[in-house]
């Protein structure tokens, strides 16, 4: 027993000594600087960085101006891949800036580097932290950072996945992490997040591809409970959405999803998951339905524009709670040229409008004006076995 461990031990060894590995370093470098009117007042949090549909500000404040210059999108990752015992396996690694608690404006705007990815995929088993199975990952070409948010599943977070290849598409089975934001009716309105969920929540996918593009469809199924209360209730829905080919370079994108006590997976949390009711001892899920469309045009091979309209809606209920404290619709609209002089070096204007209504009809909204400059760049290194 012991020669035949060690047997396969040094067989393990030697593969991974004598496989061909491919490095691989990424990112880019972005200088966004965000002009904003604010027509309902000062915004609060990082709506200044990118759209995030929850903070427009609402009401009948006197409008407000602002100007950012940012480097926080920048990011850079490593990439590693090779073969052990003649299945693939490999390494992501992916860190930006965006959302950093630390650093400031004040001397030398410096910023704590942010986990975007962290993962393994060993022949079709993907363990780590990456893009949700239920976003299908098909995103505007904006300038913003999200782009079209109220209209996408927009989610990274630590999960198991599966997928089993095809030909022309492979099915997706994953468990991922599971966490809430609650509307509590007996504590004060607002976004109460829970613990993680007693089970992870579930999501099963298809994908298709062909000569005319990609298209996807997924549906996922979650437990929300509250620990402090014997509450559970049963949050499930369903996202499709795909990138059409249109002429020689252009195409069409677009994204669909419906659901109850999706929660944080739409509109970057702009509604919650469920509120629970003391009275009643019970949750009640919070219905939406959300999507947004894209079509991307090349003027020619240095110039393209790409205009997006994105909308979601959500549904609280009739309970007895704070409607001026509760988001109910949001949307926006975008349009964009972006000139490429060469290979992987891009600059590009943007103009987006959003507004954000709560339940009690309050609304607010938002012109911007963004110029941007990207350059892209990369390295791969291959070590061949000796």
């Amino acid at each position: 027993m012991r020669k035949q461990t060690l047997t396969i031990v040094l067989l393990f060894t030697a593969s991974l000594i004598f496989a061909q590995t491919t490095f691989k370093v990424g990112g880019y470098v972005k200088f966004d600087d965000i002009l904003t009117k604010y027509d309902n007042g000062k915004p609060i949090g990082l709506l200044g960085d990118f759209h995030i549909p929850s903070l427009i500000p609402v009401g009948t404040a006197p409008a407000y101006y602002d100007n950012e210059f940012q480097v926080k999108e920048s990011r850079f990752n490593f990439d590693i891949s090779k073969k052990i015992n003649g299945k693939p396996i490999r390494a992501f690694v992916e860190m930006d800036f965006m959302l950093s608690p630390g650093g400031n404006e004040r001397v030398s705007n410096s910023y704590n580097p942010r986990l975007r990815h962290f993962f393994f995929d060993y022949n079709g088993l993907l363990v780590g932290q990456t893009w949700s199975t239920f976003m299908i990952v098909i995103l505007p070409n904006d300038l913003d950072f999200v782009g079209a948010a109220e209209g996408v599943v927009f989610m990274r977070q630590p999960q198991v996945r599966y997928t089993l290849k095809g030909e022309k598409g492979n099915w997706q089975f994953s468990l991922e992490n599971s966490q809430y934001t609650i509307t509590s009716v007996y504590k004060g309105v607002g976004k109460r997040t829970t613990v993680s969920g007693v089970v992870p929540d579930l999501v099963v996918r298809k994908n298709f591809k062909g000569d005319w593009g990609n298209f996807s469809i997924a549906a996922i199924a979650r437990g929300i409970n509250y620990f402090d209360r014997t509450v559970i209730s049963a949050g499930y829905g369903i996202t499709t959405g795909g990138k059409f080919k249109v002429r020689k370079q252009d195409d069409i994108r677009f994204s669909v999803t419906a659901g109850s006590g999706l929660g944080r997976y739409v509109g970057l949390n702009f509604l919650n998951a469920a509120i629970i009711d003391s009275s009643a001892n019970s949750l009640s899920n919070i219905n939406s339905i959300n999507g947004y469309i894209s079509y991307q045009l090349h003027w020619s091979d240095k110039f393209q524009s790409n205009v997006n309209a994105s909308v979601l809606f959500g549904d609280n209920g009739d309970g007895v709670y704070d409607k001026a404290k509760l988001n109910k619709t949001a949307q926006s609209y975008s349009a964009n040229l972006l000139y490429t002089p060469v290979s992987n070096l891009m600059f590009g204007i943007e103009y987006m409008y959003a507004t954000r209504e709560l339940e009690n009809k309050d609304k607010g909204s938002m012109n911007r004006i963004m110029l941007s400059a990207k350059y892209k760049f990369g390295y791969t290194h291959i070590i061949e076995p000796k």
